[in-house]
């Protein structure tokens, strides 16, 4: 049947790591999960029993689950990364899906929002966070900011959805073509930078995942490494506090080269691995380009930018 894509080799070949000493803190999820659905987590791991299709678990992913969480909450309180499996972000609130137990990013960022904290959440994995979009969809303390192929998993994320009540104008979706290479990426980022930096958060949450690297399974987009590199450049000189926790990235090849790529941006060394640049086609960027001046034409009736 082959390996869950989801699996232990995803850190394995990280090699070693620097290690923390992560608290064990239960209380954690129920910042944004309900009761019986903690309770449920903890019963399904107990007997190994699946929480969703895809969501499986074993007699440690409660355990795994919870540090997970924590991992995330202590990267928030240093500027650092969480290397962290399971993935968090198409977590919701009462249920698992896609490979996600508890929503690590939406956990810290309603850590710091209880503090008083403005807080973007930056998902530049390839898939939407649907979870993350409904926790905070009603919130204004949250701006949540997703690039993501579309159409894909789980076929959300749209510009059009873009929050509701008191948190309108907060969900900004950033939907890229199948095809959308290094080219597009960066463009999809540069330009949506002043709505993002409009909202002016304290804090910035990123749900880093690597899936859009070119040779990722289970997407079809084909970003370099180079850019995952300059992304994190980007995000270190044009924001003070930034924290980051891994969300998806399957292939076992491409995923260090990707993630350390991304850290050694964000902290000013050497870029370490360099692929050849890649290009979208001309039908891909005019796809694209709808998308993207449909959001800027909606997000202008909420932010000056």
């Amino acid at each position: 049947t082959g390996m869950h894509p989801e699996n232990k080799k995803r850190l394995e070949v990280l090699g070693d790591l620097p290690t923390a000493n992560i608290p064990f803190d239960e209380s954690m999820p129920a910042l944004v999960h309900g009761g019986e659905y903690i309770q449920q987590v903890k019963d399904f791991s107990a007997l190994g029993t699946s929480l969703q299709g895809e969501t499986h678990t074993s007699p440690r992913t409660y355990e795994a689950a919870v540090y997970a969480v924590n991992a995330t909450i202590l990267a928030s309180q240093s500027n650092d990364m969480a290397v962290v499996r399971p993935p968090g972000h198409h977590a919701h609130r009462n249920r698992a899906s896609g490979f996600c137990i508890f929503n690590n990013v939406a956990i810290a960022a309603q850590y710091h929002v209880n503090q008083g904290k403005k807080v973007l959440i930056f998902d530049f994995d390839g898939h939407l966070g649907d979870g993350t979009t409904d926790i905070f969809y009603d919130s204004p303390d949250v701006m949540y900011w997703s690039i993501h192929q579309y159409p894909a998993f789980p076929g959300r994320g749209l510009p059009k959805e873009l929050g509701e009540g008191p948190g309108e104008g907060f969900t900004v979706n950033v939907p890229l073509p199948p095809g959308a290479a290094d080219d597009i990426f960066m463009d999809s980022i540069e330009s949506v930078l002043p709505v993002v930096q409009a909202f002016n958060p304290d804090i910035v949450a990123v749900s880093a995942g690597f899936d859009a690297h070119q040779y990722d399974l289970l997407l079809d987009l084909r970003v370099s490494v180079n850019t995952f590199y300059l992304l994190g450049r980007l995000l270190r000189e044009q924001f003070p506090n930034v924290f980051a926790t891994l969300e998806g990235g399957y292939s076992i090849e491409e995923l260090p080269k990707c993630l350390n790529n991304f850290v050694d941006g964000f902290n000013g060394n050497p870029m370490r691995y360099i692929e050849d640049k890649t290009e979208s086609d001309i039908k891909v960027w005019n796809e694209y380009e709808i998308w993207l001046n449909q959001l800027l034409g909606l997000m202008k009736k909420y932010w000056e930018f």
